[in-house]
């Protein structure tokens, strides 16, 4: 082969390496400038521990992928949804029972978990908003009960509670005796409950009024932190009374648009947040007094 033949050869096979430098290397720094520099995101929480934790580790997995990410915790629950549909934030974790039975007043007992996401999700499409996939975990509605009384009195379901009733004192928080989803609702569906007591406390305080022994039952969220711990446990809801409140990102659709490469990562993180993953986390934060910002950067290290 002639000099002249083989720096042709050469010549073509650098001007081939050039064109795939060209076409592969600027779009990869394009995108990742891309992500880099657009204008942040903003995801809020509502004013709870698991809100809280959530929304972290929603942010912390975005500023890993290369976005922009603010984030405003501690947003009221009677403002929240107002403050998405007004832009003040892009993101937030929801409930698809909240969405369905709160936001658009939708009857959701006795659905399942499928078919309340998809009230949710269409429901939202008509505001501009998109839920994505929601979780598996459901904070939904329960009656804690402390495992000492539960096995004294051999009690592990709700219809085991309403049979020995009379024999447990409730620790109540007022509106629950009058909510749909409640006393009322429940007695429909089990029967009456003949309390051996019941009194009104503060919300906050119910765990404490069930450690120091003046109750022995109160209603809770399913992934409360103290249902973690060997004390206090969820009554099986045997007759499938309570709806599924299952977690989901409820994002603008604007946003959506703008940035559509969030939604794989938010979907990813969901499918890993069950009901006994959200209580762990929620019990690091509420009994073993952990700040929420490590708890969630602890999860995501080591889960995604």
């Amino acid at each position: 082969m002639n000099k002249k033949k083989k720096w042709s050869i050469i010549a073509v096979i650098v001007v081939i390496i050039a064109v795939i430098a060209a076409l592969v290397w600027p779009k990869g720094n394009k995108q990742n400038n891309t992500a880099k520099n657009q204008t942040p995101i903003t995801i809020g929480s509502k004013n709870f521990t698991e809100s809280k934790i959530v929304m972290q580790i929603y942010a912390d997995a975005l500023k890993q992928a290369g976005y922009n990410v603010k984030t405003k915790p501690n947003i009221s629950s009677s403002v929240v949804y107002q403050a998405i549909k007004s832009g003040q934030i892009d993101i937030y974790p929801e409930y698809t029972g909240t969405i369905a039975m709160t936001y658009l007043k939708e009857h959701i007992v006795g659905k399942t978990p499928a078919q309340i996401a998809k009230i949710a999700q269409e429901g939202m499409a008509k505001q501009n908003l998109a839920t994505l996939s929601y979780a598996p975990g459901s904070d939904a509605q329960g009656i804690a009960i402390k495992s000492s009384i539960a096995k004294k009195y051999g009690i592990k379901t709700i219809s085991d509670l309403q049979k020995k009733a009379n024999k447990i004192r409730f620790a109540s928080q007022g509106e629950f005796d009058k909510r749909e989803d409640g006393i009322p609702g429940l007695e429909k569906v089990y029967g009456k409950f003949n309390f051996k007591s019941e009194k009104v406390y503060d919300p906050s305080l119910k765990y404490k009024v069930l450690a120091r022994g003046d109750g022995d039952i109160t209603p809770a969220s399913t992934t409360e932190g103290q249902l973690a711990t060997k004390d206090y446990f969820v009554l099986k809801d045997n007759k499938n009374f309570w709806p599924a409140y299952n977690l989901v990102p409820l994002v603008r659709q604007k946003t959506l648009k703008t940035d559509p490469g969030i939604k794989k990562i938010l979907n990813k993180i969901d499918a890993k947040l069950t009901t006994k993953e959200l209580t762990r986390l929620n019990k690091k934060v509420d009994v073993d007094g952990q700040n929420y910002q490590i708890v969630a950067r602890n999860w995501l290290d080591k889960n995604y």
